[in-house]
């Protein structure tokens, strides 16, 4: 039961995998935003020139 413990405590796939899903939510949740405020700044430049004409 002992062994058995410790081959527990020492797997560490389960942490790998919970380490790569938080870094795709960092990377999604920083393509969402730079998406934003891209799109904004966009849109106010066809605002721009579309009212300019």
């Amino acid at each position: 039961m002992t062994s058995m413990f410790k081959r527990f405590l020492g797997n560490e796939s389960g942490a790998t995998a919970i380490e790569y899903g938080l870094i795709a939510a960092l990377i999604s949740v920083v393509m969402v935003v730079a998406v934003t405020s891209v799109g904004t700044a966009v849109s106010k430049t066809f605002a721009t020139v579309a009212a300019a004409l």
